[in-house]
């Protein structure tokens, strides 16, 4: 969720606990009133600490740019390159990459190279 629709959930859920439960109260409440407000204070507060814990979660970043799964095997032979994850320079900035269960990678040769992980070379 962008960060745009976690404001505008912060801003209406303040506004719905702090506004018409205060208006209700202030004019003697019969009982439908008062369970009406409590109601609306109720669903304030949980849009209030959902927004928040939304907006946690979406502070340290978005996931992964760049992901493989279950990729399998890979074989270089004679100076050939073999990769069963993800190539994810150091430098390319923005995002991450990551790999799970990629498999294996079997390098032969002199100048051969593999990897089953993340390579940031």
């Amino acid at each position: 969720m962008s960060r745009g629709w976690i404001v505008a959930v912060i801003v209406v859920a303040v506004a719905g606990i702090a506004s018409t439960p205060v208006f209700w109260l202030m004019d003697g409440p019969d009982t439908g009133q008062l369970v009406g407000a409590s109601v609306q204070g109720a669903v304030g507060v949980a849009a209030f600490v959902w927004a928040v814990l939304q907006h946690r979660a979406t502070a340290s970043g978005p996931g992964p740019l760049y992901s493989a799964t279950d990729t399998g095997a890979a074989a270089a032979t004679g100076g050939g390159v073999a990769r069963t994850g993800v190539r994810h320079p150091g430098s390319s900035g923005g995002g991450g990459a990551r790999a799970e269960r990629t498999g294996n990678a079997t390098a032969d040769g002199q100048g051969s190279t593999a990897s089953t992980g993340v390579d940031h070379s």
